[in-house]
């Protein structure tokens, strides 16, 4: 089936169910302004409307969330966890209760590692890979059954530096699956390179191949990455350049060719931005990234044959540094979470267009930071 034709049906599919089912919107928080942890809101689709139904500690700073494959767990990362005060970095795991969405604490594991920023849950749901920024290292933890995590099992260190004041020394800022769940990708901002891994599939361990490492532009700074549907093409947000790149990917090593670059900002800006997330719409016909300064969401139109990019627009994120942000599985509303905006804002999207339109509907909330999508049956 072909792509447009396989997002046409998962829109129909999605909204159906939509309608016979509870939708649950995750919001986590920095520690800032009082914020309290993670924000559980039921979603009203009909008429656009949020109610917050629980807020669950989840240390400092639990900045990144990812859901299991199954839907029965949350697993957050904090800079500080409720059991430890060491300043290492941990994952809370929870259990999602099943009829209304609420979270339940499993236990918590350090990730062994200062500055946790990501985390990613390979397609089985038997591992969690954790990137941390502050250290430069990278982390895997097993999964149990029941949800609960275990001790970590490997540790890399990134060692380098580049040409930027904040690339001294690695940053890793992410972590991200191929579509084959053989291979991670994780961004390094601090030595400009993106480090494919290739994964043990009983283990979950990651070996290094000189093939899958990729030099990205001196000072670019690769903050996070998604993969085309198809898998042929990849394209990385560049938090320090304010840049969007696009690779191919080899069919069969995986490794990246740069195609092309594009600003995110407007010619002739002079204000300090920084780059944030990044993320194709359902069907793979628009890319969107959020800009940390200029405050607004560049929207750029993926070429079908080639994946290259041509810019479209840019759209106000009506609030303060905007950081994560979710395109709905039906590819019909856009969150944008602004962390000094203290507000999660609502947008529809053009389907045809790509074009965002404010819907009025905000979530206010202090120092929101990642936004995720549950549909309950």
């Amino acid at each position: 089936m072909k792509p447009l034709l396989c997002f046409l049906f998962s829109m129909f599919a999605w909204t159906l169910i939509a309608q016979n089912s509870k939708e649950i919107r995750y919001v986590s928080t920095m520690s800032l302004r009082g914020a309290e942890g993670i924000y559980v809101y039921e979603f009203d689709r009909k008429t656009q409307a949020t109610k917050q139904i629980q807020i669950i500690a989840a240390g400092q700073n639990p900045t990144f969330m990812a859901i299991h494959r199954n839907k029965q767990f949350l697993y957050a990362i904090c800079s500080e966890g409720i059991e430890r005060k060491d300043g290492s970095g941990g994952v809370i795991a929870y259990r999602i209760h099943p009829s209304t969405g609420e979270l339940t604490r499993l236990n918590e594991q350090s990730a062994n590692g200062q500055g946790p920023c990501h985390i990613a849950i390979e397609p089985r749901g038997q591992f969690a890979y954790v990137s941390h920024y502050g250290s430069g290292n990278l982390a895997v933890l097993p999964i149990a059954p029941d949800g609960t995590l275990g001790k970590v099992t490997q540790v890399i260190q990134h060692e380098g530096s580049s040409t930027h004041e904040r690339q001294k020394s690695p940053h890793v800022h992410s972590m991200i699956l191929g579509h084959s769940g053989q291979i991670i990708y994780a961004s390094d901002l601090g030595t400009d390179q993106i480090i494919g891994y290739r994964i043990d599939p009983k283990k979950g361990t990651l070996s290094t191949d000189a093939a899958l490492a990729t030099k990205t532009q001196a000072g670019a700074g690769p903050r996070h990455f998604v993969l085309a549907a198809h898998g042929r093409v990849a394209y990385s947000v560049e938090e320090l350049s304010s840049t969007v790149a696009v690779y191919q990917v080899h069919p069969k090593t995986h490794a990246l060719a740069f195609v092309q670059r594009l600003p995110m900002l407007p010619e002739g800006f002079s204000g300090t931005n920084l780059a944030a997330d990044i993320h194709l719409s359902p069907d793979g016909r628009f890319l969107y990234a959020t800009n940390r300064g200029h405050d607004s969401i560049a929207i750029f139109a993926v070429q079908p044959k080639t994946g290259t990019l041509t810019f479209v627009a840019r759209e106000s994120t009506r609030g303060g540094h905007p950081r994560n942000f979710l395109i709905d599985p039906d590819g019909q509303h856009v969150w944008i979470a602004n962390r000094d905006g203290d507000n999660v804002v609502l947008f529809e999207r053009n389907t045809t267009t790509g074009l965002l339109n404010y819907t009025g509907r905000e979530v206010k909330l202090p120092a929101p930071v990642c936004v995720l999508p549950l549909q309950l049956k």
